[in-house]
């Protein structure tokens, strides 16, 4: 090889590193990458390391000076010793974390509204009388009917409905009270 050959390029001439490179693909490649996906379990990852081993292969074509079975086994190695190196190199970057978990745990903004409509909504309730809130929280809430709240609260269904209008007047005024401030 002369000073002035690139060392990353093979010596045999274009042609010839052509039909050296597409043999040793058509020959090798599918038991390769078999190997390699194996090791790694990546699928993307073994393409790569194939591609790197037939590469270094391609580099050295003018002296790799072995048979065909020893050619293969080579290839193998190169490609194991690359796999490792990618594994080390893998290990020695600081580990990434993933707070994905706590992100999924998150309500949506959805929900999130909704949560503080019924905090706002809840702190409303309690600024009722009792009276006014109980009537409320049954017939709303607990889905009673007029007559169901009537015989539960002791009053009559007149009663229930009068105080269901009262109720829902003095809520209205303590939501917009609860938006100025």
């Amino acid at each position: 090889m002369s000073r002035d050959q690139d060392p990353a390029q093979p010596v045999l001439g274009p042609k010839e590193a052509d039909v050296f490179a597409r043999a040793l693909y058509d020959c090798v490649a599918g038991p390769l990458f078999t190997f390699v996906l194996r090791l790694t379990r990546d699928h993307a990852l073994a393409e790569d390391v194939v591609q790197e081993t037939l590469v270094r292969a391609w580099r050295r074509a003018d002296r790799i000076d072995l048979g065909p079975d020893n050619l293969r086994a080579w290839l193998f190695t190169v490609a194991r010793n690359i796999v490792t190196d990618t594994w080390r190199a893998y290990a020695s970057r600081p580990v990434l974390t993933s707070n994905d978990h706590v992100l999924q745990a998150i309500p949506a903004d959805d929900e999130i509204e909704q949560i503080l409509q019924r905090w706002v909504l809840l702190d409303a309730l309690n600024r009722l009388t009792s009276k006014h809130r109980d009537v409320l929280v049954a017939i709303y809430y607990q889905d009673s009917s007029i007559a169901e709240t009537a015989r539960r609260l002791g009053v009559p269904p007149g009663t229930v409905k009068s105080r269901t209008h009262h109720a829902l007047r003095a809520l209205r005024l303590v939501l917009q009270d609860a938006k100025v401030a």
